[in-house]
């Protein structure tokens, strides 16, 4: 008789075996998850009947609090790390970053919103090296006006907390 694999594991969106490793570590995961025109970055906490989202924020915020620019970038994925960590930081102190299935670039949105995140207090291991550089965080290799932008915004986060 044939085993017929989980239905997530035959659409491609789901590798058990990284899952099961990451709810071993009894950490929060920190999910990020891309789109051609959004992010979506999420802490989520282990449960056994169903995944609780402790907090999260959706690049498509960053509309509503006056960013003008494309929301599927570097600057704005950094934004929305940024975001999610403020509101995540009363309730985590440390959590551990779940890429799923995405391919892991050296400087990719993912790390983008990974640096916002680490910007908001929160403890994540990573290595130092695959973040992007600020030039890129500021978007200074899109467009020169942008750099003023993402500062405005990310004071606009951050409050009285700097």
């Amino acid at each position: 008789m044939k085993r017929v694999p989980h239905r997530r594991r035959r659409e491609k969106k789901t590798d058990y075996r990284k899952r099961l490793k990451l709810l071993k570590s009894g950490k929060i995961r920190l999910v990020v998850r891309k789109s051609l025109k959004h992010m979506r970055v999420q802490f989520i906490e282990y449960a056994e009947n169903g995944d609780r989202v402790v907090a999260s924020a959706f690049s498509k915020e960053l509309e509503k609090m006056g960013w003008k620019w494309n929301c599927g970038n570097v600057p704005a994925a950094y934004l929305t790390g940024l975001l999610a960590g403020i509101r995540a930081a009363g309730k985590i102190k440390e959590a551990i970053l779940d890429t799923g299935l995405q391919v892991s670039t050296k400087g990719s949105r993912i790390y983008a919103a990974l640096k916002g995140v680490l910007d908001s207090g929160i403890h994540i291991p990573h290595s130092p090296e695959i973040l992007p550089s600020e030039d890129r965080i500021l978007g200074k290799h899109i467009n020169e006006k942008m750099e003023r932008d993402v500062n405005e915004l990310k004071k606009s986060i951050l409050g009285g907390k700097q």
